[in-house]
């Protein structure tokens, strides 16, 4: 198919580096020659050896590594501590090692100059275990004696159209120049990728990067990529793949404090958002990020804590003053710490490396405290773009991020130092309130983007216990904390004490009153009674004295009418 046919897709194949890939969508030109360069130490051999190894072990794709400079037990002892080991892949034919020296002494620089001693040399490597992918370090040894540019042109053209011929896909490395790519300042121009590593110091801080120069007949990244070299290799952070097209989540997770919860609509934060919680130094920022952590492993969720300004066992320790015991988790697998302090990388390294811990560890919760120590690294507008990165990264697999950050002035607005307070869903502010010869703390929750969420200060009390937020008090003088609220509330208690006494006072006066005059009722009644019993005895002999009178008078007529 003709690459101007539509729907033609270059062939490449997949190197295996972690983020590599993703960068040049798909890998290196398939059967096309790749130059890797940069100065002394940027990684340049480690590169090829990985895209060798991940080749042989991963792609079924055998591969030949010839060095110009290293000889092979060297190369294959200094590549050991990452694992590889050469003498084993070599053995099973899977990757074959060649020492090639070359004397200057020996290249004259005539017309009939050629690498045909090479080509054998090389074909043979190639046929020998089938190699599909070939590797030349450095480019530089093979012609470090010539002079004439049009010979050098028309090797470095040879070779390169040699190694197209026998089909293997090919890494040639070579050692940057003074204002070129390269020495020679001629491989780039031939090569049909290019990718150039760097190594930077600044401000005696070590940041390796890594940028594709150039890629014929395919799109790829063009930005400049952190990368970290560790005892596992290579490992790029490709940035401009991270976008705002992500998932997003209406489940809610908890803060680990009841009464922050019912602050935030009784449910907490959105599950894979973002949070920040800023204040002066001793307002309890890691408390707050220890006791989130300890509530999501109780949950039995996977948790990693970067730590930058204290050690792991410090943290730990000091969490037990709080009733917590984040050891346990540690135990469980649940809680990982990564502690080191910023200076020990710059801002693009600390980012690559917490981008392949998240990838390693798989972390539904993630702390970084404080992010506030990265300015020692950056400047602020470096800081806030490295974690606008963190923030889409963590966001895009569904990670629930709290960060801390130690706000240097106590004019809060709403910026924090950091300036990233726009950038997170959820923003709590922990504050000190000064009063009655006495520091207290108080918290507001600033923002939380999608849910109802309190608008009022609350106490934020520290001890043995654990965290809580207390109700403020509002007197006469403004808001009470501390003692002033605790006096205010004995005030209340003692009031409202002396109320029910008085009541009960009143109500047993009642009673004695309603019983007193129960009696006189009762009295009065009784008298009654007895008035209604005389009057009705009265009547009853009134009635009983006409009855016998009637009684008489009748007896006394039938007597006289007997009598006649």
């Amino acid at each position: 198919m003709n690459r101007n046919t539509p729907g033609f897709s270059l062939p490449k194949s997949p190197s295996g580096i972690k983020g590599l890939d993703e960068i040049t969508e798909g890998g290196l030109p398939t059967g096309r020659p790749t130059l890797i360069c940069g100065s002394a130490g940027s990684g340049k051999t480690l590169f090829s050896m990985e895209f060798l190894v991940h080749g042989a072990m991963e792609f079924g794709e055998p591969g030949v590594f010839v060095a110009f400079e290293e000889k092979t037990d060297e190369l294959a002892l200094n590549v050991a501590s990452l694992g590889f080991d050469l003498e084993k892949l070599q053995a099973e034919k899977l990757i074959k090692l060649d020492h090639v020296q070359v004397e200057r002494s020996e290249i004259e620089e005539t017309g009939e100059y050629d690498l045909d001693g090479l080509f054998i040399r090389l074909g043979y490597a190639i046929d020998s275990i089938g190699a599909k992918r070939v590797v030349l370090d450095t480019i530089e040894s093979l012609f470090s004696g010539l002079t004439n540019l049009a010979i050098l042109r028309a090797e470095l053209r040879r070779l390169f159209e040699w190694l197209k011929e026998k089909g293997v896909t090919t890494i040639l490395t070579g050692e940057q120049g003074e204002g070129t790519l390269t020495r020679q300042g001629l491989e780039e121009y031939v090569s049909d990728c290019v990718i150039a590593l760097d190594h930077r110091i600044v401000n005696k801080i070590s940041t390796r990067l890594l940028r594709i120069v150039k890629y014929r007949g395919s799109v790829h990244g063009t930005n400049e990529y952190p990368f970290l070299i560790d005892a596992e290799g290579i490992s790029i952070l490709p940035v401009t793949s991270l976008t705002l097209w992500h998932e997003v989540s209406n489940a809610r997770i908890s803060s680990g404090i009841d009464s922050l919860d019912k602050m935030l609509g009784g449910e907490g934060f959105f599950k894979g958002g973002s949070v920040l919680v800023s204040g002066t130094a001793g307002t309890g920022k890691t408390n707050i990020a220890a006791t989130f952590v300890d509530a999501a492993c109780l949950r039995g969720e996977r948790c990693l804590y970067f730590a930058f300004e204290e050690s792991p066992q410090q943290i730990i320790r000091n969490m037990k003053s709080i009733g917590m015991n984040l050891r346990e988790h540690v135990d469980a697998g649940l809680l990982r710490f990564q502690a080191a302090r910023p200076t020990m990388h710059g801002l693009e390294m600390h980012l690559v490396a917490i981008h392949k811990e998240v990838l390693k560890f798989q972390p539904e919760v993630m702390v970084l405290d404080p992010i506030t120590n990265l300015i020692t690294v950056g400047s602020v507008s470096e800081v806030k773009s490295m974690l606008i990165r963190l923030i889409d990264f963590l966001q895009s697999r569904g990670v629930t991020v709290m960060f801390t950050a130690l706000s240097l002035v106590e004019n809060f607005s709403e910026q924090t130092v950091e300036n990233v307070s726009s950038l997170v869903d959820a923003w709590l502010l922990v504050r000190d309130i000064e009063a009655n010869g006495e520091r207290n703390r108080g918290m507001y929750v600033m923002k939380s983007r999608g849910m109802k969420h309190s608008n009022q200060i609350r106490e934020f009390v520290i001890s043995d216990e654990g965290l809580e937020l207390v109700d403020v008090y509002l007197g006469p003088e403004g808001v009470l904390t501390g003692s002033a609220r605790q006096a205010q509330q004995l005030l209340e208690k003692t009031g409202a004490v002396l109320h029910d006494h008085a009541v009960s006072r009143k109500d047993r006066e009642i009673e004695r009153k309603k019983k007193v005059l129960e009696s006189k009722i009762a009295s009065l009644k009784e008298e009654f009674d007895s008035v209604q019993e005389e009057l009705n005895k009265t009547y009853i002999e009134e009635q009983l004295k006409k009855e016998v009178i009637e009684k008489n008078r009748k007896e006394m007529a039938k007597n006289r009418g007997n009598k006649g």
